[in-house]
């Protein structure tokens, strides 16, 4: 199920983004180029073809400059004017600041783009405060470049989908609400993941699950034969809607939290512990007559609980393929464990 903000068990969308590289290099690089025409707007007083009376100079052309970073090499166009007046702290400034800007875009993707947060980036990059208007310049140009990677249509396939919410206070028209934040992380048969999309609902449902992974094959999404995801009845409709012919299990780590509802608290720790180690074994049918545990030392409804994981926890070894059963480890944890 959904938690609210803040809780373990569901994935840390931001932090996923912040370490994808493909989605932070060309947000970076959109982010560094906006700031650097918003500085030499300020310098001159006036936008590129602006015809204004308080004009201090005019453009003069780009060039080039290549900035090592976390997400690799970034090849910037740096203006000029033709005083010479303009010049930049923003190369020096940006090794301290990195940190501080994939995070803010990492919120801005989820959240939404905010006058505040980008006035904090520009402001921590170039250690002076920018214009309204450039400020504004900046909002609408980031907010285009993060719509037209969320956008992006999905050329590769990904055999794994791994589904999941979480419920985020987002800005929305102004309003700040609490939405359910739908979350689709793709792998390959490699192993590679990437953040797929990420959409705002009202409230997860299988309406919201429905559309959410139409849109995923609207661009493009194919070659799905495994999918993990929640015990939500919404999201498995939904499944069985669109992605009919995809095998589902259920998240391993979800199923362990899920579990704790059903048993005293005086023997929490050793069903979690008899259940870890039946999700720990390399085949189901190693766990012992009938896919229990071999030993019961906390309640009865530890053995039930351990039949029940057996039976939706393990379908990647039911199904047979070996690539499925070289990756099932990959793919129960879609959050912390307990």
């Amino acid at each position: 199920m959904t938690k609210r903000q803040g809780k373990a068990g569901t994935i840390d969308v931001k932090a996923l983004l912040a370490g994808d590289e493909e989605f932070l290099r060309a947000l970076v690089r959109t982010a560094l180029q906006e700031v650097l025409q918003a500085e030499m707007t300020e310098v001159l007083g006036a936008e590129k073809g602006e015809r204004t009376a308080g004009r201090l100079g005019y453009r003069s052309g780009y060039y080039g400059r290549t900035l090592i970073t976390r997400v690799g090499k970034l090849e910037l166009r740096v203006p000029q004017d033709r005083e010479g007046r303009f010049s930049t702290e923003l190369f020096e400034r940006y090794q301290r600041s990195e940190r501080a800007l994939v995070a803010a875009l990492a919120e801005m993707y989820v959240q939404g783009v905010s006058t505040r947060k980008v006035t904090a980036i520009t402001e921590e990059l170039c250690g002076h405060s920018f214009s309204a208007s450039s400020i504004s310049a900046i909002n609408q140009r980031l907010d285009a470049s993060l719509a037209q990677f969320a956008g992006r249509p999905l050329a590769e396939a990904f055999a794994y989908l791994i589904l999941d919410a979480r419920y985020e206070r987002v800005r929305e028209a102004g309003v700040i609400a609490s939405q359910a934040v739908l979350i689709a992380i793709g792998i390959d048969w490699d192993g590679r993941r990437q953040v797929l999309a990420v959409e705002l609902a009202n409230r997860e449902s299988r309406s919201s699950w429905r559309d959410f992974l139409l849109g995923l094959k609207a661009r493009g999404l194919h070659g799905v034969e495994f999918v993990v995801a929640d015990d939500h009845a919404g999201l498995r409709a939904a499944l069985r809607e669109a992605l009919a012919e995809a095998a589902y299990q259920r998240c391993y780590v979800h199923f362990l939290r899920n579990a704790l509802d059903y048993v005293p608290r005086r023997v929490d720790d050793d069903c979690l512990q008899e259940l870890r180690w039946l999700g720990a074994c390399p085949r189901a049918g190693e766990a012992g007559p009938g896919g229990s545990p071999r030993s019961h030392r906390g309640t009865p409804r530890s053995g039930r609980l351990a039949r029940q994981m057996v039976g939706e926890v393990f379908e990647a070894y039911r199904l047979g393929r070996r690539e499925y059963r070289r990756d099932a480890d990959l793919l129960p944890p879609a959050a912390s464990a307990p």
